[in-house]
């Protein structure tokens, strides 16, 4: 066997060695086997919502221990293909194998991503929302250069994608939007993209064509369903209604039919104007609200579980992240990881799955150290 595909083998077994020790082998094999037990009772549905969390519970861990083995069957067969390739002089059979095994090492590479998302909600679908910094025409083209990063990477993953409410700015861009990404850990993979996001570039609006830095700041937060109880006093909150903005039928630019929401004791503000119906609106935002209270309690949760490295960090709301820089040259960095690349272009595309996987990694301290 080549050295090369003795690395990708050595690659692929290292992944496995580090999913097996975040997933606490042996434990997570007895506790499935308890919640299959649990599964296959008949009195299982008696509780509903006990039913449903089980049942969640298993798929969830069936699904990573299910992989974890088909990937060292994989690494098996492949190798033994080889080998058998080799023995008999069969080149076509070595090498559909050896391509095997690289395709099989980024499917190792993708499941340890999934692996990490195991958060409480990570699994939810979220609200993002965007808002130009200071800057005016500059900020809000940069916003809504984010905006369109978002949906993008989202569209690429089969992600569906509602607009909530969105702000045009005077002359370009928008002063801010909120959208909700709805699929499969969706909050799970977008959370570590709250922050500051700093932009570098030969500003299009500037006739003298000088260079410009602007700032845009992102916040996501998990879509919390009805087995959640988050319990808000309205008497803590101010209610208004505006006039939906933008394009969207007489009805929408005639009337006041967006609503905006106050949490006064957290001085949270949730909005939307997606529907024509100021009752639906206020029913959406609702529910923004109540998921924005349940995101600040996991934030609280984290922060207490982690306050030796909170204090190491300046990973969050208020703290700039990530800087994309167009001219004099090109590069987008992750500054709390890392992680960079000369291709803003693909970033702004929607190729953000590096900086998602290395953020989520360094947050559960998932390494290759023993």
């Amino acid at each position: 066997m080549r050295a090369e595909t003795e690395k990708v083998v050595g690659e692929i077994e290292q992944v496995l060695t580090l999913l097996r020790r975040h997933l606490d082998w042996d434990t997570a094999q007895t506790r499935l086997d308890a919640l299959n037990a649990q599964a296959e009772s008949p009195d299982l549905w008696n509780d509903p919502e006990k039913a449903r969390d089980v049942m969640r519970q298993r798929d969830d861990l069936d699904a990573q221990v299910s992989a974890v083995h088909a990937m060292e069957s994989g690494i098996r067969d492949n190798v033994e293909l080889i080998e058998l390739g080799e023995a008999e002089g069969d080149q076509e059979i070595v090498k559909e194998a050896e391509a095997a095994l690289v395709e099989m090492r980024n499917q190792a590479a993708r499941l340890q991503v999934e692996t990490l998302l195991s958060g409480e909600a990570d699994k939810n679908d979220c609200f993002v929302e965007i808002h130009s910094g200071a800057g005016g025409t500059e900020s809000q083209d940069w916003a809504n250069m984010l905006l369109r990063m978002y949906s993008r990477w989202a569209e690429q993953r089969d992600f569906k994608v509602d607009t909530i409410e969105i702000h045009d700015g005077e002359e370009a861009g928008i002063k801010s939007a909120t959208i909700q990404v709805k699929g499969h850990n969706a909050y799970g993979w977008l959370k570590t993209e709250s922050g500051v996001h700093r932009l570098v570039r030969i500003s299009p609006y500037d006739s003298a064509a000088r260079r410009h830095t602007s700032f845009s700041s992102v916040w996501v937060y998990p879509v919390i369903d009805d087995t959640i109880e988050i319990e808000i006093n309205e008497s803590d909150c101010r209610i208004d209604t505006y006039r939906s903005s933008g394009a969207g039928g007489q009805h929408v630019n005639t009337t006041d039919s967006a609503i905006r929401i106050t949490h006064i004791p957290t001085g949270i503000v949730v909005a939307c104007q997606a529907e024509r119906s100021q009752h639906k609106n206020r029913a959406t935002a609702w529910n923004m609200l109540r998921a924005r209270l349940y995101e600040l309690e996991l934030q609280k949760r984290e922060e207490a579980a982690n306050a030796t490295e909170a204090t190491k960090t300046d990973i969050g709301w208020g703290h700039q992240i990530r800087s994309y820089v167009l001219q004099p040259y090109q590069m987008v960095k992750d500054l709390r990881t890392g992680v960079e690349t000369s291709q803003p272009s693909a970033v702004l595309d929607g190729d953000l799955d590096q900086f998602m996987e290395a953020a989520l990694a360094q947050r559960v301290g998932l390494t290759e150290e023993a």
